[in-house]
């Protein structure tokens, strides 16, 4: 894909995101609930870094598009967490939690030409020190409320 349709996705409302060998896609359609880090231990195990970078969709916004595996387990909070990712490179594209069922996330660092910031950061007890957020406006020492019913 070039630039300039690149620019035509995200202009008509939609965000492409690939794996890191190409073989899964993840598409949002339309702008997300909200953009956010999360420096729990799970998140920094899973992704091999300092935090995780998520964004969150309604799930009917998010699609799949290639061959995936599920690998789930319980989360901090105590619910069912479900992790989609490529079989072939292992890349984690999208989740899902029982604990909020309408919403999904999605891998923010995987989408195209992503140009939200984080306004949100869950789990600050377990960030390291180091690290300052400047564009994050809403802080939580742990997790995050879950949404309205």
């Amino acid at each position: 894909m070039d630039e300039s349709e690149a620019t035509q996705r995200r202009k008509g409302g939609v965000r492409v995101g690939e794996c890191h060998c190409g073989a899964l896609k993840v598409i949002a359609a339309g702008e997300p609930e909200r953009v956010y880090l999360c420096h729990c231990k799970a998140c920094q195990r899973r992704t091999g870094t300092a935090f995780h970078f998520g964004v969150t969709y309604r799930r009917t916004q998010v699609r799949l598009e290639g061959e995936y595996k599920i690998y789930e387990r319980v989360a901090d909070s105590g619910s069912r967490i479900r992790f989609y990712f490529c079989p072939t490179c292992g890349s984690n594209l999208r989740w899902e939690s029982e604990r909020n069922p309408t919403l999904c996330g999605v891998a923010g660092g995987a989408l195209e030409n992503f140009d939200l910031m984080p306004n949100s950061s869950i789990f600050e007890q377990s960030m390291h020190p180091w690290l300052e957020l400047p564009s994050v406006t809403e802080h939580h020492r742990q997790g995050r409320a879950p949404a309205p019913g």
